[in-house]
């Protein structure tokens, strides 16, 4: 399953990566928001933070007016590797070293052509492994490190 969540400021963006995620055969639930009132990014951010780290999905999307917020609320919780992109390198940066499982971005910052183009990138990347595993696995032990409460 594929999350896709915004809030107002990344509303006409996150249609529009739909429409694209569609084109692509990948089935998606879109968690809100549904329309142009504001609304409160963290209420999006955790919908799919949540998901992600519970394994009820294993890829999402957040998208915001800059995507600064909703990567800070999903990067919350555990499991979770939230990646804010803004071109076609950091979003296949974000799947070769960082096996990111959500990647985020700004509404008001790209157009939709760019957008389709960095979702492509990332979904078609692969995590490369190795030295990058050991890292992940680093960040796995401070997650775990908080929820003991050795942290």
């Amino acid at each position: 399953m594929f999350l896709i969540a915004s809030d107002h400021g990344g509303l006409e963006l996150k249609e529009q990566v739909k429409a694209y995620l569609k084109q692509r055969n990948i089935e998606v639930r879109d968690l809100g928001t549904d329309n142009g009132d504001s609304v409160d990014y963290p209420d999006f951010g955790e919908r799919v933070g949540r998901a992600i780290s519970t394994g009820e999905a294993e890829k999402g999307i957040l998208i915001c007016g800059t995507g600064i917020g909703m990567s800070i609320v999903a990067n919350k919780f555990p499991g979770v590797r939230a990646a804010l992109i803004w071109d076609e390198f950091t979003a296949r940066m974000s799947k070769e070293h960082n096996n990111a499982n959500i990647i985020v971005m700004g509404g008001r910052m790209l157009s939709d052509d760019k957008a389709s183009q960095m979702v492509g990138v990332w979904l078609d990347a692969t995590f490369e492994g190795g030295r990058h595993q050991k890292r992940l696995d680093k960040i796995a032990q401070i997650e775990e490190d908080i929820r003991s409460g050795r942290l």
